[in-house]
């Protein structure tokens, strides 16, 4: 095969038939056959840099399969980040071996990830900033340093001397690092800008769902990224389609970007900031809106007052709304048409109990008891480990109040927590697991606060709930191998246990009292 400049072979030339064929189809067809015969200079690069090697992790080695699709910074970026992120992580673990050989060639590869990712980028972006050009500068410096020492150090024997330069190579690859990690935010920050922007100058519904979609594909990147939209103003721009009615068909996808964000301190401050907490209970209040509009309203709750984050707890403004949200929510699990529709609104008052103290007191007072208990027995509503949680969370913050315990025994709920001590898992997954450890764990707990009622605790007893309790201290399968069910099984047999004891002192108490009674009456009568 005849080689020509350019890259093409004398074989590729088409034939005047295969000419005519060409011309036929569309440029976009056409181009797609000319790319085939060019010569990838970045995929020549890399196939230089790789060695043709044994080791057991050659085959490792990464590929950014399907590249971003053309125009779309965001993919490339996030595309590439991850490469070159992966990329940094496993030369320090090659670094930290010493195989300085595995070192040097993927610090090239990282070099011809990072010069594709400056220049693709810069393709496809607006006019780079000053302070861009300035840190990719930096980064292809680094780079280059990094391919430069790693390629000396493979000529070096003397170990001291390796010592030295090892210490060096960890220096460039952190400082290297950290160049990435700047210009990766810039670049990111100015697309999340554009699309901000997009949000709040668009009335067009197809141009506003195409940008929340892109949203919220950000915030499944992680923390990072949703700090980075919650300071650029994506939490105002996506309140405000919340507040406009000709934009109710993309509340749903809104919703649940803006419970994404809240996963972060920045996003909940700015929710605060925008009366979000108000637009909230206004949508979950307005039965206008749809299921499914309403129950990512609940999710939104549901983070924001999340007892896991320490900043939630600081969020003055619900405490205006809790009653109508409260109240809102309770019909929600009530009338909820599908199991991810109940868990939403459980979660969301599961976490409330926690937030605030009043609200196990205005759950009592909507009958939630009533409505959680008979939900228990709606497999359509109530199908997994995860819900059955949320579930027994409210009954245990809830049976804190002495009124609770009657309830509960009206309700045949005693039954129905016995039941979840016998909660196992059915994929086997650790999630599931750890659902099931904690429902397990939080029935004991919610028993042993109900059990200070005797109802409750006759009703438990009669339910031979001690032979259960017992079951699940002996067996570490029944409880699936967690210590913290084993304890909180313990704690309530020694409840169970000192009950009994006060009983039957009780007991021997009245029965010395009565024959100290008739003894004192027959001395009498004989005197």
């Amino acid at each position: 095969m005849m080689a020509l400049p350019g890259g093409r072979h004398l074989d590729s030339i088409p034939i005047p038939g295969q000419r005519l064929h060409l011309m036929q189809v569309d440029s976009v067809q056409r181009w797609m056959e000319d790319l085939k015969l060019m010569t990838e200079c970045e995929c020549m690069c890399v196939l230089q840099a790789k060695p043709i090697s044994l080791e057991e992790d050659a085959q490792g080695d990464l590929i950014l399969a399907g590249g971003p699709g053309p125009g779309d910074p965001l993919q490339l970026l996030l595309k590439r980040g991850w490469v070159i992120s992966t990329e940094l992580r496993r030369i320090g673990q090659k670094l930290a071996q010493d195989r300085w050989a595995r070192v040097h060639s993927m610090s090239v590869r990282l070099t011809c990830h990072a010069r594709s990712m400056v220049s693709e980028y810069s393709a496809v972006s607006r006019s780079s900033s000053q302070e861009m050009g300035q840190i990719e500068k930096l980064l292809m410096e680094k780079c280059s340093e990094l391919s430069a020492v790693t390629e000396r150090c493979l000529q070096v024997e003397n170990e001291h001397v390796l010592k030295s330069m090892k210490a060096c190579v960890s220096e460039t690859l952190s400082t290297l690092g950290q160049h990435f990690g700047q210009l990766l935010e810039l670049a990111l920050t100015r697309e999340v800008q554009a699309l901000v922007r997009k949000i709040d100058a668009s009335d067009n519904i197809y141009t506003m769902e195409t940008t929340t979609g892109n949203l919220f594909s950000l915030t499944q990147e992680g923390a990072p990224l949703c700090r980075i939209i919650a300071k650029e103003g994506g939490v105002v721009a996506l309140f405000k389609v919340c507040r406009q009615d000709s934009f109710r068909c993309l509340y749903p996808q809104a919703l649940r970007t803006l419970a994404s964000i809240c996963c972060v301190e920045e996003g909940v401050h700015q929710l605060e900031k925008v009366d979000g907490v108000l637009c909230l209970a206004d949508i979950l209040t307005d039965d206008s809106h749809s299921e499914a509009t309403r129950a990512e309203a609940a999710a939104v709750v549901a983070q924001v007052t999340s007892p896991h984050l320490p900043f939630t707890q600081h969020l003055s403004s619900f405490l205006e709304s809790m009653e109508e949200i409260v109240t809102a929510l309770i019909k929600l699990c009530q009338e909820a048409s599908s199991g991810e529709v109940f868990l939403l609104a459980s979660a969301a008052l599961a976490n409330i109990t926690f937030f605030d103290t009043m609200a196990c007191e205005m759950l009592l007072q909507l009958n939630a008891i009533r409505v959680l208990l008979e939900a228990c027995s709606d497999k359509q509503r109530v199908d997994t480990p995860y819900t059955r949680d949320q579930i027994v969370t409210i009954l245990a913050n809830m049976s804190v109040l002495e009124q609770c315990a009657s309830d509960i025994v009206q309700e045949n709920g005693v039954e129905l927590i016995m039941g979840m001590l016998s909660e196992k898992p059915r994929s086997g997954t650790p999630a599931e697991v750890a659902a099931c450890e904690r429902v397990q764990q939080k029935a004991a707990v919610t028993l042993a606060r109900l059990s200070r009622d005797p109802d409750v605790a006759r009703e438990a007893v009669r339910l031979s709930c001690m032979s259960r309790l017992i079951e699940l201290c002996r067996s570490p399968s029944e409880r699936n191998s967690s210590d913290a069910v084993l304890v909180a099984c313990l704690s309530l047999l020694l409840f169970f246990f000192f009950l009994s004891v006060i009983f039957f002192l009780s007991f021997f108490s009245f029965l010395f009292f009565l024959f100290w009674h008739i003894m004192g009456v027959q001395i009498l009568r004989f005197q």
